[in-house]
């Protein structure tokens, strides 16, 4: 027997971040009662990881405007339009006072990670009456105990910050990756505060094509200057690093073309070692010195990185799949993103800039009101902007409310971005991660 779906069911949310903030907004304002669940004990867990970095694009850009009207109602005032955040700039100044909005009216859960989400009384098998039965989500809280919440709609904005890529060039972990994982730091560690101790006299080699990768150099080199023991090595898989040198001048978010002349100015004065076409399969440790050697192929040849102490593996990221096996999802067979989706934002053909707004349609499923937005809805594709996030949202929502004419129609104002923050489909790399990287994302989600 299955369980009729009932309206006093609450619209899950998953995911505290930006995005799935701005969904939470979009619901309240029309009236209905979200309940979004986050693993971790704050708001936007993903986005206080790279919390040091700084954004290329400005604060309008980087607040959804549903939300920013919920807020203004309260008292909140808009930060200065142009200024470029940082990561923890966003946390403290937006999204944890739209947080604490909905915490006051319960409907935001800390501490409630998603570990499965699937339909009531109903496995993927069964098709007769299948979208008339509750999503039941599996959730486990901070003590490890589980329960079901049962929901009428479900919107994941998890993303993807968590699943990072592999240092791999298949697409698997390289051999040794997981035995030596204490070593290796994924994304962008804060090279500078935090972290300092972990890369200060020591010589790290940072692996990815993208804007991570490259903030994550510059704080090196930054380090190096303090710190004469300090080196850095860069390895690419790709030859071809025109996007992340960026356009310079003409870059449409200045501060990005700023960092990719930094970088280009680095390399060609001979002051970073650059190794590309570098394809990474094994990860050692050297019983001699207790260094770690990294081995595979350049060129079609063996190839090898020795003598390293620790690596940065900005490397990009991908969906956690697991957690939605139970749904009937139809998924690009390459990417991982929704199936009609997949082709506008193939990285083969796209950048950030050339991906055209979509909503609700590009994104639906064949479990009827499961949508998947944020940097998670592009699957493995590195063009993401944190703007097409909040009109996903904002789609999204309307569709669910019934409101189909506003959820086909566009409502997206994009800065003009020039190329996207990554090189290639291969690099991995999310134009949203943050860069500083944060000088770096008006991506972001």
């Amino acid at each position: 027997m299955t369980m009729t779906m009932s309206s006093d069911l609450p619209i899950v949310v998953i995911g505290a971040g930006p995005v799935g903030l701005a969904a939470a907004a979009h619901l309240v304002a029309r009236g209905k009662h979200p309940l979004v669940l986050e693993a971790g004990d704050d708001v936007a867990t993903n986005v206080r990881d790279w919390g040091h970095v700084r954004l290329f694009s400005p604060w309008r850009y980087n607040i959804d405007k549903t939300a920013a009207k919920l807020l203004e109602a309260e008292g909140w005032k808009t930060p200065s339009p142009e200024e470029l955040p940082t990561g923890g700039e966003l946390v403290e100044h937006y999204l944890r006072p739209l947080a604490d909005l909905f915490a006051r009216a319960n409907h935001i859960r800390f501490g409630h990670r998603v570990v499965a989400v699937t339909r009531l009384v109903t496995d993927k098998v069964k098709t007769r009456d299948r979208n008339a039965a509750p999503f039941l989500i599996r959730v486990r809280d901070r003590s490890g105990g589980e329960q079901d919440v049962l929901a009428r709609a479900v919107i994941d904005a998890s993303g993807t910050w968590a699943t990072p890529n592999p240092l791999g060039a298949a697409g698997l972990p390289a051999i040794g990756e997981g035995a030596l994982g204490e070593n290796i730091r994924y994304g962008i560690p804060d090279v500078l505060g935090r972290d300092r101790a972990r890369y200060e006299g020591k010589r790290t080699l940072v692996v990815g094509a993208g804007h991570s990768a490259a903030n994550a150099i510059l704080a090196l080199v930054e380090l190096a200057a303090e710190n004469f023991a300090t080196r850095v090595v860069w390895a690419t898989r790709s030859q071809e690093l025109k996007r992340v040198f960026g356009g310079g001048e003409a870059d449409g978010l200045p501060a990005r073309g700023e960092l990719g002349v930094r970088l280009r100015d680095l390399v060609d004065t001979g002051r970073l070692q650059l190794v590309r076409g570098f394809s990474i399969s094994a990860v050692t440790r050297s019983t001699s010195n207790d260094s770690i050697a990294v081995t595979g192929t350049r060129d079609g040849e063996p190839y090898q990185i020795a003598n390293v102490d620790t690596i940065i593996a900005a490397t990009g990221q991908r969906p956690d799949l697991a957690v939605t096996r139970e749904l009937r999802l139809e998924l690009d067979p390459g990417l991982e993103s929704s199936r009609k989706l997949g082709p506008l934002i193939d990285p083969n053909e796209h950048s950030c800039g050339t991906v055209r707004p979509h909503g609700a349609a590009e994104l639906a499923h064949p479990d009827a009101n499961f949508y998947v937005i944020g940097a998670k809805s592009y699957g493995r594709a590195p063009t993401f902007l944190l703007a097409t996030g909040y009109e996903q949202a904002r789609s999204v929502v309307a569709m669910l409310v019934g409101d189909r004419e506003a959820a086909l129609r566009v409502e997206l104002d994009l800065p003009e971005t020039g190329v996207c923050s990554t090189d290639s489909a291969s690099s991995g790399e999310s134009c949203c991660a943050p860069d500083s990287e944060r000088s770096t994302a008006s991506c972001c989600g």
